[in-house]
């Protein structure tokens, strides 16, 4: 696998490795993520009570994450970065949401933070990589004969 060639690509490289690691962690030692999310763990549950599908579906989801964020940054796909800066602060509120109205505990807010700081984390990268190339701003018109095309680049878009 491609190392990212970006700071945008790091952030969401770490998000990635970390969701794959994470994802992992609930479908081996399920008890564990329970634990480290503050959320209680019983030694039995009851009938009808689903917690264990729905964390192993929940880890299941975040294993899959994990695979796809990497996946976008092995390929520098910048477009995927620019997606999840919105949708991880959409997660930020949600997940702030359900600790104050005491639907989470305390310290689920720091799975909330870690979202904000990700997406904060990953738009400061798009700026700083956009800055250092001088790449044009959207909307800007570009002569196509201001700079030549590399046919390799071309490739590489397409890998």
């Amino acid at each position: 696998m491609k190392l990212p060639r970006s700071a945008a690509g790091w952030t969401v490289a770490v998000f990635g490795l970390l969701a794959l690691l994470l994802g992992a962690i609930g479908l081996i030692w399920p008890e564990a993520l329970l634990r480290l999310l503050d959320f209680e763990v019983l030694e039995s549950r009851a009938s009808g009570d689903y917690t264990a599908t729905f964390l192993t579906a929940s880890s299941m989801a975040s294993f899959n994450m994990g695979v796809y964020y990497l996946l976008a940054a092995a390929t520098e796909w910048r477009a995927f970065y620019r997606f999840t800066v919105g949708f991880r602060l959409l997660t930020f509120t949600v997940f702030s949401i359900l600790v104050l109205v005491d639907a989470a505990p305390g310290l689920f807010f720091g799975v909330a933070a870690w979202e904000a700081l990700g997406a904060l984390a990953t738009a400061a990268g798009l700026w700083w990589d956009h800055r250092g190339s001088g790449a044009a701003a959207p909307g800007d018109v570009v002569s196509p004969s201001a700079a030549p095309v590399d046919p390799a680049s071309i490739v590489d878009a397409v890998r």
